[in-house]
């Protein structure tokens, strides 16, 4: 061993040296170990938090970029995990699945499945100072899962992006003294369209609940004055792109470059805005909402306990899918974002103050949602049931028409559209950077020109989101929004799980943790790690293929084919874990026994690999916890 005194500026970034007085900007003092590069500062093992690792003599790369402030970061893991679905998903599924009664699965899983992989991922990017596909270094027959995540990263922002627009949209035609959807007469409405008033349910029929009818003005509004859906007869007949939308499509795109486009330094500015914002709104609207008449006869509703709702598997198995997706974990964005971390920064305590916050605001949102489809159902003179509803039909028809009735509409209009634009935007973001920093770290001539880079991914969006603003797009999006990010997220997240709890090791991974931040994680994480998570996914798994049926958006019914384009789409992504494995095995050198080995060493012990020092080969590496 030697010992050399290294400029910074020759360096990565290594973990400071707290009990040094030398100024940190000028020198580092580290050990270096001839063999494999790794760095040993005050008597303690310390990888350096870069590129560095790598066959024997691999050389130190640039110095990566941090976050400005540790606000920066939480904000913005804050700002991805909160998004449309805490608003559009969680309180309904909580009223249908016997209201108080669903937080003991939820929370049964976010403890058990949701906390452990948030955290995991949060250390695995902090880590290795990684993107998504790269940090596979660490067992590099897995690095087919990292391109996985970052196409599907890429899929969502397709359709996401497309969603936001509307919210453009409506937050433009918000912007009048009248709301365009208060009244018929407009040159979209139908002669059916009727203005609801207090009718004891005579104007429903006994098939058709108030939040499914067509025929009120805010119903026509959202899908022949917006979507023009009329003018399509299915997925097979889409029609030009709406110019409209297109030009709120182009907005969105100039949001979120401008906000990328000089990485974290930029995008951990623009959260100040988007991450915080929602929970302004949120505030506003639930004072607004309690005061409302009816409203508390809707939280009520929300937070009625059916404990026999337990016993229906459905109930258990829409908390699982609720947890995962609310928190995010497999997209690539966690380790996106944590690889721009300080290496010491104590990313336990992020995870589960970020993921503690993701969950309350999906409950808190409940009353703002509650309290005034509680005023609707009084007003119309129906049950919480005919109006409760989710997903866009509960933003842009129910939620949209329950304001146009208040004094002041227009300002609450414009506030609610706010909160759902900031919503998706940071979450949107989150996404882009998943997909511009897993290829960036992969493949160095992408991060030299970051800038036209994020450029070609957001304009590669825009083009292939044109085609969810067409006449048909809602039938494309919705194809999209159950295929693409489904079950091969699912599928992506075990495999990450198994890849690093069983093949790299939980407690090399605990070890690698102890370095960054002083301490292990607790038996109970590393069983989490190891057994309950990887089972908890793997259960999900099946569920969500055994459960999966035919594509439906109210009557109308996918014709077969589309249903084939939808596991095409799902299928393109999950096979680059088998493909890229196979690839890797045929492209290592050696014994059939050698290149499995090279497959599953962490590339900068390769060299032991030729030493027969195989730890993957050996009982006590698969026992370990």
């Amino acid at each position: 061993m030697n010992i050399q005194v290294v400029p910074e500026h020759k360096l990565s970034s290594v973990a400071p040296l707290k009990q040094c007085n030398v100024e940190k900007k000028e020198v580092e003092l580290i050990l270096v170990k001839d063999q494999n590069g790794v760095q040993y500062t005050s008597t303690s093992i310390v990888p350096s938090p870069t590129n560095h690792v790598g066959p024997p003599g691999s050389s130190v790369g640039d110095e990566r970029e941090t976050w400005g402030k540790k606000i920066d970061f939480l904000l913005s893991v804050i700002g991805f995990a909160v998004d449309l679905a805490n608003v559009w998903r969680f309180p309904f599924l909580c009223y249908k699945n016997g209201g108080g009664a669903f937080l003991i699965p939820y929370i049964l899983f976010l403890l058990i499945a949701g906390m452990p992989l948030f955290y995991m991922e949060l250390a695995l990017g902090q880590y290795n100072r990684e993107g998504a596909a790269t940090v596979w270094k660490i067992c590099p027959v897995f690095k087919g899962v990292g391109y996985t995540v970052i196409l599907i990263a890429f899929y969502v922002g397709f359709y996401y992006n497309v969603i936001i627009a509307w919210s453009i949209h409506y937050l433009f035609a918000s912007m009048t003294n009248e709301l365009p959807w208060l009244h018929c007469g407009n040159p979209w409405n139908t002669p059916n369209c009727t203005v609801p008033q207090p009718m004891n349910g005579s104007f429903l029929d006994n098939r058709t609940s108030y939040a499914k009818n067509k025929n009120t003005p805010a119903a026509e509004y959202y899908e022949r004055g917006v979507l023009h859906l009329h003018e399509s007869r299915g997925i097979g007949d889409l029609g030009p792109p709406r110019w409209e939308l297109s030009l709120c499509l182009v907005a969105v795109v100039f949001i979120l470059y401008f906000s990328l486009w000089k990485g974290v330094k930029s995008s951990g500015k623009v959260v100040y805005i988007t991450a915080t914002m929602p929970y302004i709104v949120l505030f506003v609207l639930l004072i607004r909402g309690i005061t409302l008449p009816g409203a508390m006869d809707g939280i009520r509703a929300y937070l009625h306990i059916d404990l026999k709702m337990l016993n229906n598997p459905k109930v258990w198995i829409d908390a699982a899918t609720q947890i995962f997706y609310s928190l995010g974990a497999g997209f690539g964005v966690l380790i996106a974002f944590a690889s721009y971390n300080k290496f010491d920064n104590n990313c336990y305590r992020d995870a589960l103050l970020t993921s503690t916050i993701n969950c309350v605001t999906s409950f808190v949102s409940g009353f703002a949602i509650f309290s005034v489809l509680g005023y609707m159902a009084q007003k119309h003179g129906v049950r919480i049931e005919d109006v409760a509803t989710e997903g866009p039909g509960l933003v842009f028809i129910i939620y949209p028409e329950a304001i146009s009735t208040l004094p002041g509409s227009t300002f609450w209009a414009i506030v609610f559209f706010i909160m759902l634009l900031t919503l998706g935007i940071d979450s949107s973001m989150g996404g882009m950077e998943a997909v511009i920093t897993g290829l960036a770290d992969d493949f160095k001539i992408l991060k030299k020109h970051r800038k036209l880079f994020t450029f070609a991914t957001a304009f590669g969006t825009f083009l292939f989101a044109l085609l969810c603003i067409t006449n048909g797009g809602i039938y494309v999006l919705t194809l999209l929004d159950s295929y693409a990010a489904g079950t091969s997220i699912l599928f992506g997240v075990l495999i990450e799980a198994i890849g690093v709890s069983w093949f790299y090791g939980v407690d090399r991974f605990s070890e690698d943790i102890e370095r960054m931040m002083g301490f292990k994680p607790g038996l109970y994480w590393r069983l989490c790690w190891k057994f309950v998570s990887p089972t908890f996914l793997l259960v999900v798994v099946i569920a969500s293929i055994v459960t999966s049926t035919g594509l439906t958006l109210d009557d109308y019914v996918f014709p077969p084919w589309s249903n084939v384009v939808g596991w095409g789409v799902a299928l393109s992504s999950m096979l680059f874990v088998p493909v890229y494995a196979v690839y890797k095995f045929f492209s290592m050198p050696g014994t059939f026994k050698e290149r499995i080995a090279y497959c599953v060493t962490p590339e900068h012990e390769h060299h032991l690999v030729k030493e027969g020092n195989i730890r993957q080969f050996t009982l006590k590496h698969w026992l370990a916890i």
